[in-house]
């Protein structure tokens, strides 16, 4: 059995903490375009433990694009995703 999530987006809200986890809100784009001819992202959050979550918190800021490696799990009857694993892949997005 495999349950594993990998996903590249960027921050879209400031990270929600408490003492050992924390919630991040990630904007990842689809891989295909709408009938407009424009690509649409989803907003997914994700839950971070411990230090994963500490690292986040601090590094992490609105438009930073990151890449999660994680899985799928049930908590209260939703699907939740959960970080195994962050990488840090470029600054926010500069404006030009």
């Amino acid at each position: 059995m495999l349950n594993q999530i990998v996903l590249v987006g960027r921050v879209v809200e400031e990270i929600n903490t408490t003492e050992n986890q924390a919630t991040i809100v990630i904007s990842v784009s689809r891989s295909f375009k709408n009938g407009e001819g424009l690509y649409e992202s989803d907003n997914i959050p994700i839950v971070l433990y411990n230090g994963i979550a500490q690292n986040a918190a601090e590094y992490c800021t609105k438009g930073t694009l990151i890449g999660i490696k994680g899985r799928i799990q049930m908590i209260d009857n939703n699907i939740t995703i959960i970080a195994e694993k962050i990488t840090f892949l470029s600054s926010k997005k500069e404006v030009e």
